[in-house]
């Protein structure tokens, strides 16, 4: 283990492709494929993030406020926003299980208490496999009650003035002044990825449904690109552009809807027994990009 950002961290690495990994949030705090970095370390707490786990759900919840199975229960703020943000574990210490050159696994787990009412248990690996990065996210309800959970991962992806993102969504949610999901609708045509296209310059928080978990980038600048599936309990996206940073953005794999405490159905968010398990993949293939060398 080395010292990083975040206290202790781990270093991965498998062919092209090397990755940094913080106990604090089970974060990634680097990633590289060819000395090239895929990822911004920008987000998180300090800034230092360059991927993070939501758990026990992702985004925001309402007014701090949810009723589930008859009964009523509050959050706290969390952090910077005055809404319960991304859930707990990406602003706590993780616990390292395993660890080695291409791997490491971490744990997370929490009482319930007045910042939250959620109690869960909570696993990420991180794995190298050939020039493939493997996130695997898992949460179990710890709790006494059955509680609606979620995941997702927050990826912050390098964005160059060329870069080109393909990925399909049957419907579109427009955002809220509070940054909460207002309506569903069609794809805007200036939010249609779906042939391939440079990403708009403009403000950008917008949840996806319909998709069938798979996605490509190209970053025609570094001779790279990624193609990024995640598997069926990560069906729903988020994509996040920001008008003041134009060296990143996000995409992130979600298994529900920002704020689907208040949507019908939970929003995707699947209520869990106690003990009960819910988990989701998401893996980036690095490569070349056709006609670049192979190698550094």
């Amino acid at each position: 283990m080395s010292k990083g950002h975040g206290g202790d961290s781990i270093d991965l690495s498998h062919g092209d492709l090397s990755v940094r990994i913080s106990r604090q949030g089970a974060a990634v705090t680097a990633a590289t494929f060819r000395g090239k970095p895929f990822l911004v370390s920008t987000g998180g707490p300090d800034g230092t993030f360059a991927s993070f786990p939501l758990v026990p759900f992702g985004n925001r919840v309402e007014g701090n406020a949810m009723s589930f199975g008859g009964c009523d229960y509050a959050f706290q703020r969390n952090c910077h926003d005055l809404l319960y943000l991304h859930g707990d574990g990406w602003i706590s210490p993780w616990q390292v299980e395993e660890s080695s050159s291409k791997h490491a696994q971490l744990c997370f787990s929490r009482d319930a208490d007045r910042v939250s009412p959620y109690a869960y248990l909570s696993r990420q690996e991180i794995r190298l496999s050939g020039n493939r990065l493997a996130l695997t996210l898992s949460v179990e309800n710890r709790g006494e009650a059955v509680l609606p959970f979620g995941l997702g991962q927050h990826p912050f992806f390098t964005r160059t003035p060329e870069t080109r993102l393909t990925i399909a969504a049957d419907r579109f949610w427009s955002e809220r002044s509070d940054h909460l999901p207002d309506a569903p609708g069609p794809v805007p045509a200036e939010f249609n990825f779906t042939s391939g296209a440079p990403l708009p310059r403009q403000w950008m928080n917008n949840a996806f449904e319909g998709w069938n978990g798979r996605a490509a980038i190209t970053w025609p600048e570094l001779g790279i690109q990624a193609a990024l599936e995640a598997d069926g309990a990560l069906n729903r996206f988020m994509l996040y552009l920001r008008l003041d940073r134009t060296d990143f953005f996000c995409l992130e794999p979600m298994s529900h809807l920002p704020n689907g405490h208040h949507l019908p159905d939970f929003g995707g968010l699947k209520p869990l027994e106690p003990g009960e398990v819910l988990s989701g993949r998401v893996t980036i293939d690095l490569s070349a990009l056709p006609g670049q060398p192979e190698g550094r």
